[in-house]
């Protein structure tokens, strides 16, 4: 059974499990339902629905200084693979529509290169400036994590604060302490419009 968590809470993944070696790491969210004036009719006639918000899920794999030290330590849909295959993105979703995990990251826990001690989950809006989007336009916002193996979901933590004028988020972050890796949940907004002005952050 998945434990859920709070902003701010930790949770040691690894111990107690010594299997545990691949997990899944899914990331969802959904348009917020927009409602114009006019009542009912014009929600028939197009006033409703969801705004056309494009988000994208990203990983920066940093040093034991917490800094992003090479530009192919940064996971997103244009660079899906870590050097050393310890993580690996499914792609770009364009929608963020329907139930469930609307980007995922798998990642093989024995598989990380040594060098490699935080794992910092990102959601950023494409184009958010352009278009004049930030992720009060964004409700249900979730980061879980599924043990790869049994399938079991191990941690499910959902995004509930207010984040209107916030174009990126930190969801979470995996990091190692000694031999066991731990998870954080953090859920802080961010001003950044794009993942290389996060990026830029951490180097």
């Amino acid at each position: 059974m998945a434990i859920n968590l709070v902003k701010g809470q930790k949770i040691d993944l690894t111990k107690g499990r010594s299997s545990l070696s691949s997990i899944m790491v899914g990331l969802g969210w959904d348009p917020v339902a927009t409602k114009k004036s006019g009542g009912f009719l014009s929600g028939l006639l197009g006033g409703g629905g969801g705004a056309d918000v494009d988000c994208d899920a990203s990983v920066l794999l940093l040093d034991e200084n917490g800094k992003l030290t090479a530009k192919e330590n940064l996971i997103y849909f244009g660079n899906k693979k870590s050097k050393d295959g310890s993580v690996v993105h499914s792609g770009d979703n364009l929608t963020g529509e329907g139930e469930g995990d609307d980007e995922v990251i798998n990642i093989d826990l024995k598989r990380i290169s040594p060098s490699i001690h935080r794992l910092v989950f990102v959601v950023n809006i494409y184009n958010a400036k352009q278009k004049k989007q930030d992720f009060g336009m964004i409700e249900n916002a979730f980061i879980r994590l599924v043990d790869n193996q049994s399938k079991e979901e191990l941690v499910h933590y959902n995004l509930t604060d207010n984040y209107a004028g916030k174009m990126s988020l930190i969801t979470g972050e995996l990091y190692r302490q000694g031999a066991e890796w731990k998870f954080s949940a953090i859920g802080e907004g961010a001003s950044e419009p794009d993942i290389g002005s996060i990026a830029n952050k951490y180097s």
